[in-house]
């Protein structure tokens, strides 16, 4: 199936008149080493301005400051602290785990943690160097139907044992379905292979090859699970607008910046949420 604006007219809709911060989901998002903090920002960034009721950011406390600067709508906990962290795990309805995560010893055990602390109704999404420590130590999903793995091309072949060449829509489907988690394979045209279907992204262009785009894109699928219906169109869509947000700003921009998709989420949700694809035109 390809994506187009219809999708996102039919994930997107308006937010009932009598609501408050906790019918649009509380996510949790784990990662940001002493490093590369600025990743699990870019991706809370993301998250929030997707519209995420209430984010919390469990990362180093390194990154404390940094992040409330950037967001202060957002909450953190310090992820030495696994006792706060479990506690602030448990109340989330969908976790991100791996922006800026690194592969240390210790980062390896905050995704054993996660995976073993995860709950049966809380949805799970899995970014960068998570994808690359679950590879490595052959680890377990414990909901593979409730997981989102969104690898690039050189993480999925490390996952699926699929070379760059021999990543066929078929060979990735067939892979998908042992995995059993939506897989989205970030590519120059990114695909994904869900639970019922596969869906092919028309949007996209190379002004969004720059560090920091997986990051937002795994903040936005966060925070699209959060509220809309946990399923492959909610996947999808957050996947499509992430990239048609990028092709807006490349019409007028060689480069665009991960942070300046996020500025532009709310507008873009609130402008297909309102419209229809019979009414508008681009």
């Amino acid at each position: 199936m390809r994506l187009d604006k219809c999708l996102l007219q039919k994930v997107i809709t308006p937010r009932p008149p009598q609501s408050h911060k906790g019918t649009f989901g509380r996510t949790v998002l784990i990662g940001g080493n002493d490093q590369y903090g600025g990743a699990i920002i870019m991706s809370a960034l993301a998250t929030v301005n997707s519209g995420a009721g209430l984010t919390t950011v469990i990362t180093d406390p390194h990154n404390h400051a940094p992040l409330h600067a950037h967001l202060p709508e957002a909450m953190c906990v310090n992820w030495q602290d696994k006792e706060q962290m479990l506690a602030t795990m448990e109340k989330a309805d969908v976790l991100l785990i791996g922006p800026g995560l690194g592969t240390s010893s210790k980062s390896l055990d905050h995704l054993s943690f996660v995976l073993e602390k995860q709950k049966s109704h809380q949805w799970l999404v899995m970014d960068g160097s998570a994808l690359t420590l679950f590879s490595e130590n052959q680890l377990t999903l414990p909901f593979p139907k409730q997981t989102i793995m969104t690898p690039h091309q050189m993480e999925w072949q490390r996952i699926s044992c699929l070379t760059i060449e021999e990543q066929t829509l078929e060979n990735n489907q067939k892979k998908q379905r042992e995995i059993g988690a939506t897989v989205v394979l970030k590519s120059h045209q990114t695909t994904i292979y869900g639970q019922n279907d596969h869906y092919q992204n028309t949007a996209g262009s190379a002004a969004m090859a720059t560090g920091g785009t997986g990051d937002t894109l795994a903040g936005m699928i966060t925070g699209f699970l959060a509220q809309f219906p946990k399923n492959d169109e909610t996947v999808a869509a957050a996947v499509y607008l992430h990239s048609f947000i990028g092709d807006q700003l490349a019409q007028k921009q060689y480069v665009v910046l991960p942070t300046q998709i996020s500025q532009e989420i709310p507008q873009w949700m609130h402008y297909f949420s309102q419209t229809n694809q019979s009414s508008r035109s681009f």
